[in-house]
């Protein structure tokens, strides 16, 4: 790795997962890239309309901070969906399949999933060598893609008591204010989910803790879960936010991206 690269980008990292001498792993921000404009930074969105070379860079640059040099980042095509695929070889990047969440037991197969508000989730059980990436927004956890993931990662060799996993910056209760049809359908589901809502300054309006929501799926799922604690839409120095760019009328936005490998 070059000190350049070591030294311009600085993902956050999980304590829980760090401790692991098998894996390596970064919930990376805007620092230490090469977009700019609306895009400035480490913009690793392969579906926005950022300068594609750029965004390949970028995405070069991560790949070398996690310690594979030219290897691919495997990230789905991400649908909000509950999927979770399984690789034993680095994903096509112009054949992405339709998912939300890349398990593997392969060393050296990066895994990882982009998001701008949505909730990145990394697991890891180094004992038995399977890491896993999911893309969890309010549609995905709603719909399982924690429970499925877990569920591939077992399939893969995973023990469901030795997996780790933490969620990464995403948006937070202060700034994500829901309509009351969104707060309904997860009534509906179950009574219970009515402790993630608080209302908001609007008249039947809602503010969603969804970090907190994830959590629950992640607790639920008997994993040993945390977050890191960060929000999106109010730090634009280190985040891409959709809903910051949708209230400021942007064309467009980047996005983050989230990795873990196991070692060889």
């Amino acid at each position: 790795m070059t000190n350049d690269t070591r030294a311009s980008l600085r993902p956050i990292r999980s304590e829980r997962l760090s401790g692991m001498a098998n894996v390596r792993h970064g919930f990376f921000t805007r620092e230490g890239g090469a977009s700019s404009g609306i895009y400035a930074g480490l913009n690793a969105g392969l579906g926005s309309d950022d300068d594609p070379k750029t965004v390949r860079a970028n995405r070069a640059r991560i790949a070398e901070w996690l310690g594979r040099p030219g290897a691919v980042l495997s990230t789905p095509h991400q649908v909000h969906s509950p999927d979770a695929i399984t690789i034993d070889a680095p994903l096509d990047e112009a054949d992405r399949p339709k998912a939300d969440a890349v398990v593997t037991a392969a060393p050296g197969v990066i895994v990882g999933v982009l998001t701008a508000d949505c909730g990145p989730i990394l697991f890891a059980d180094a004992e038995n060598g399977v890491v896993a990436a999911a893309h969890a927004g309010w549609k995905g956890a709603f719909s399982g893609v924690i429970e499925n993931t877990v569920e591939a990662m077992v399939a893969a060799g995973a023990r469901r008591e030795d997996i780790r996993a933490e969620l990464g910056p995403s948006i937070g209760p202060d700034n994500y204010e829901v309509g009351p049809e969104f707060e309904a359908r997860f009534i509906a589901a179950d009574p219970a989910n009515a402790r993630f809502f608080r209302p908001s300054s609007r008249d039947g309006h809602f503010l969603f803790d969804m970090p907190a929501y994830i959590l629950s799926r992640l607790a639920a799922a008997g994993l040993d879960a945390a977050h890191t604690g960060h929000c999106t839409y109010e730090n634009e120095t280190l985040f891409y936010s959709y809903r910051r760019t949708t209230h400021r009328g942007e064309p467009d936005y980047g996005r983050q991206l989230s990795a873990i490998v196991l070692r060889d």
